[in-house]
């Protein structure tokens, strides 16, 4: 039995298929369903767990490279939220980019999504392995 370190066999069956370059999504509770990838949904109440949550937990198994979210993240957040999401990816570098005209583009190629409880306005984040 796992003691420690992601517990949910979904997240780990996904984690364990990451190759180099490979992305994943992590989405807060209002983010639209992509049929054509694989979703884990852990949503369990109103804001609960948070994409932070799930991030830093990933974080301890996965190597990333890169980060990509909305741009609209900085403008509907106050500084305290955008820097606790800079603070938890360290050195991974975050990129920034319009919702609807990039962001998106980029979801259906990744191998899996993750939804969590999130209501944070354009918490969404996608993650690109080392």
């Amino acid at each position: 039995m796992l003691k420690s370190g992601i517990l949910n066999p979904a997240i780990l069956s996904l984690v364990a298929r990451v190759r180099h370059t490979n992305t994943i999504v992590i989405a807060d509770r209002g983010f639209p369903f992509w049929p054509q990838i694989e979703t884990v949904d852990i949503s369990l109440v109103d804001g609960k767990p948070t994409v932070n949550e799930v991030l830093e937990a990933l974080l301890q198994s996965v190597d990333m490279g890169q980060a990509y979210m909305a741009e609209q993240y900085i403008s509907a957040n106050d500084a305290a939220v955008v820097n606790a999401r800079r603070n938890i990816l360290g050195s991974i570098p975050l990129s920034f980019e319009d919702h609807e005209a990039a962001f998106k583009k980029r979801v259906p190629g990744a191998i899996g999504l993750i939804r969590t409880g999130d209501t944070t306005h354009y918490s969404n984040i996608i993650l690109v392995s080392a």
